[in-house]
């Protein structure tokens, strides 16, 4: 099955928390996500368990990185 219409092909949930970080930082990110992996005690480590095993919030921080990295 062809990925060439996903905007997210070949991006790693890691790739897209760092860059999300990075242009919004943990508060940022959670005003747009607000879960607790945002808002207390916030890392790379904790959000990637939570999201990979937590399909809605995923969902929302890959559109997060789609409107915020990928249309700058």
């Amino acid at each position: 099955m062809s990925q060439q219409n996903n905007p997210l092909h070949g991006i790693k949930l890691e790739q897209i928390l760092t860059e999300l970080e990075h242009t919004l930082g943990w508060e940022g990110m959670a005003s747009y996500v607000p879960i607790n992996c945002f808002i207390k005690d916030p890392s790379i480590k904790s959000s990637l368990k939570f999201l990979r095993r937590t399909q809605w919030a995923r969902d929302k921080v890959e559109k997060l990185y789609i409107n915020t990295i990928l249309k700058a």
